[in-house]
């Protein structure tokens, strides 16, 4: 079959096409001939040589797929031809994709099976996150990076929970497009303060949780905009993995600093985590509440295209690759 890889660590121009031995259902999986990968920040880090896939994954990345089934292995639930999503540790950037059933999902109703490679990385980490931090309906997330693949889907996750949401974006159109989402407040972040504009919206509460993947950058400024009793939970670094906290401001806040990613995960937790989005988030998008947000789809043998587009600043939603 045919893969997308790098022989080293670098630059978008070394995505190249080359072949692997298509996989083998194991027990309890299922091979899935990909209709769509989805391509996320971390493989751009993988790429880079700063994300190494975990023990046992194949080398290539992608994390997310669509696709069909096409082989069931010993003890798999799932038929030839079942149309599905998967949520996977390396190897989406291929025609072919080893999955554990535990880790698979219908494709939604009412999503193309292409786009339905759009959702389960996103679904998985924002449902994950926001759990863990404990927002109820009613309360103020602030996401950042709203325009992005987590973030257009955590607008749209959230308000569809009965959260008030709050985004950042770069520039009026994108966040014309987030507020379309379902965002309450959008935060120009090139010419606004959020913190100041977050406080005005919430009577100066502040954000009950705030979902950051900026890091470093925006911890002191995240502490200043949580209310108290607020949640501030990092899932990304694009910005800086250092930072300073006021420990003090954090103390009279009661306020809870959290950290999480996906992919380490392991594999009971991965599966619970699919199985409370299949439950939870999975009827938001058959209800049409959620749907996924597809910048732009791009054959699997422009991988080195698709990465310079993710560098460029441009992308709204997700940017898939199509076999």
């Amino acid at each position: 079959m045919r893969i997308v890889n790098t022989d080293t660590p670098g630059g978008p121009e070394l995505l190249t096409v080359r072949e692997a031995p298509e996989p083998v259902a194991g027990p309890g999986q299922v091979v899935v001939r990909v209709a769509a990968a989805g391509v996320n920040n971390a493989d751009v880090l993988q790429r880079r040589g700063l994300y190494p896939p975990p023990p046992g994954a194949p080398a290539w990345p992608g994390l997310e797929v669509s696709g069909t089934v096409v082989a069931s292995g010993p003890g798999s639930a799932w038929s030839v031809g079942a149309e599905v999503v998967a949520l996977v540790d390396g190897g989406g950037y291929a025609e072919y994709v080893a999955a554990p059933d535990a880790q698979i999902l219908p494709v939604p109703d009412g999503v193309d099976l292409v786009d339905g490679a759009a959702l389960p990385e996103a679904a998985c980490t924002v449902w994950s996150t926001l759990r863990a931090a404990g927002l109820r309906p009613g309360e103020w997330l602030l996401v950042h990076g709203g325009s992005g693949g987590v973030g257009t889907l955590a607008v749209q996750i959230a308000a569809a929970y009965g959260a008030r949401v709050a985004t950042t974006a770069g520039g009026p159109e994108r966040a014309g497009r987030c507020s379309g989402l379902g965002a309450e407040l959008v935060v120009d972040h090139r010419s606004e303060d959020f913190v100041e504009r977050v406080r005005a919206a919430t009577e100066g509460r502040g954000a009950d949780v705030v979902l950051d993947v900026v890091g470093g950058a925006y911890l002191g400024r995240n502490l200043d905009v949580l209310a108290t009793g607020g949640r501030l939970a990092v899932i990304g670094l694009q910005r800086g993995a250092r930072g300073e906290l006021d420990l003090g401001m954090l103390l009279a806040k009661r306020a809870t600093v959290l950290g999480t990613t996906l992919r380490s995960r392991p594999a009971r937790e991965k599966a619970e985590i699919v199985a409370a989005v299949g439950a939870e988030v999975w009827p938001m998008v058959a209800s049409g509440r959620v749907r996924p947000v597809v910048h732009a789809r791009i054959p699997l043998a422009e991988a080195a295209s698709a990465h310079e587009l993710m560098a460029s600043g441009e992308v709204f939603g997700k940017v898939l690759l199509v076999p």
